[in-house]
C-alpha cells in the first residue's frame, strides 16, 4: 500500500502581513485602533443607564471604553460576539445621549435612527441606551444597503 503524504500547498498559507484582511476589505469596514493610554490626556466618565431585559442598570462608563466592556465588567448578560462592530450581535437604541461608534459597521441612516452597537459605543455623554434584538437591527442595516 502506498503512503500519502500531503505537502502545504503556497495558495492556503496564511500571508504574514498585518493589513485589512479580504473580507474586511469587502464589507469596507473603517476600522481604525483607539489610543486608550489614560496618561495622554485627561478621561471623563459618563452616566449610562442600560435597559435589559426589563431590568434598568446604571453604569459609570469612562470615555475611552466601551458600554459593553463596563456592561460585561458589571455582570451584565447583554449579547455580543465580535466585539468589531461587525457581527451586530450586541444592538442597541440610543434613547438619549451621544456616543462615538465610528469604529462600526452601521449604515449613517441607521445611526441616525437612533441604533448602535455596545462593543463600538464610546460614550461622549450621559446615555441611555436599550438593548433590541439582533432581527431589528439586521432588517434595517439590510433596508438601507441597497439605497
Amino acid at each position: 500500500m502506498a503512503a500519502l503524504h500531503f505537502t502545504p500547498s503556497p495558495s492556503f498559507t496564511l500571508p504574514k502581513q498585518r493589513h485589512a484582511t479580504r473580507l474586511s476589505a469587502s464589507f469596507q469596514l473603517n476600522i481604525r485602533p483607539r489610543h486608550r493610554s489614560r496618561r495622554s490626556c485627561t478621561v471623563g466618565s459618563y452616566k449610562v443607564v442600560v435597559e435589559h431585559e426589563g431590568l434598568s442598570t446604571e453604569l459609570e462608563v469612562e470615555a475611552d471604553e466601551t458600554i459593553l466592556e463596563k456592561a460585561l465588567e458589571s455582570g451584565l448578560s447583554v449579547p455580543h460576539d465580535c466585539k468589531l462592530g461587525v457581527c451586530m450581535t450586541c444592538p442597541a437604541r440610543l434613547l438619549s445621549g451621544k456616543v462615538d461608534q465610528s469604529e462600526g459597521m452601521l449604515s449613517d441612516d441607521v445611526v441616525e435612527g437612533g441604533y448602535t452597537l455596545l462593543c463600538v459605543s464610546y460614550p461622549q455623554s450621559d446615555c441611555h441606551i436599550r438593548t433590541i434584538p439582533e432581527d431589528e437591527l439586521l432588517s434595517l442595516q439590510l433596508a438601507t444597503a441597497n439605497d
